[in-house]
């Protein structure tokens, strides 16, 4: 049975909307000097002494995005790592610099104000109880993001092995230039997100953000709808392509 996103992309195919936007080979890297939040080491991730999971059981798309955010824009960074007020207390700021004041306090205070910040301004248009959209993320990521570049939704038919070959081919195009890709999965529908942030042989580190850790994705569970073991749902949904 295809899920709620299978059947939508089923029928971009019927009005002929099912083209890529862009092809793969168009997905560039982007300017270096990027200090991520994440990093794609299996495990927990941590930082400032804080576990780098969601902050509450509707947030899996905020926590990705902020992760994706503080990946391609530096001021991210410096908000979270608290280092704007300590340049506002001492005249000087770490980026002007070319050097790093380290996390100030709070950090896990601010990270959490983020994550519930960035869900009210990419559910703006949809209840903030039902998670986030695949169209309000890329939203979001347009209006206070563009550092990040262009992202569309691609769905996805897991019941379609072409369908499912394109996809995952013009995720491994973003991955193999360093581009995260933000992948959402469900049962029959959309339930959770995650993110791939690089390949590892025939396998994608992703970043799960109920446990916040960062796991080991075998793609041959995506093409037998057998993801629960590593990201809680059986199936993928869509993914956030970069353009």
């Amino acid at each position: 049975m295809r899920t709620v996103c299978g059947v939508a992309r089923r029928v971009q195919s019927f009005v002929g909307r099912g083209r890529v936007a862009a092809p793969v080979a168009q997905v560039r890297p982007l300017a270096g000097g990027r200090r991520p939040l994440l990093t794609d080491r299996l495990g927990e991730q941590r930082h400032g002494g804080v576990r780098l999971d969601q902050v509450n059981g509707t947030s899996c798309g905020s926590a990705v995005l902020v992760a994706l955010s503080a990946w391609a824009d530096p001021t991210e960074m410096l908000r979270l790592d608290g280092e704007q007020l300590a340049g506002a207390a001492t005249g000087s700021c770490g980026m002007g610099s070319g050097t790093r004041t380290g996390v100030a306090p709070g950090f896990g205070v601010r990270y959490d104000t983020r994550q519930r910040e960035v869900h009210r301004e990419s559910t703006t248009v949809w209840p903030q109880a039902l998670g986030t959209t695949p169209w309000g993320m890329v939203r979001w990521l347009r209006h206070h993001v563009p550092g990040a570049g262009p992202y569309r939704v691609r769905l996805v038919d897991d019941t379609s092995g072409a369908d499912l070959a394109d996809a995952l081919g013009a995720a491994a195009a973003a991955l193999a230039v360093g581009r995260p890709v933000p992948v959402l999965v469900g049962s029959l529908v959309p339930r959770h997100w995650g993110m791939a942030l690089g390949r590892d042989g025939a396998a994608w580190r992703v970043y799960e953000p109920t446990s916040g850790q960062v796991r080991a994705l075998d793609l041959d569970l995506v093409r037998q709808r057998r993801l629960a073991r590593v990201l809680g749902f059986p199936r993928l949904q869509a993914l956030l392509i970069p353009a």
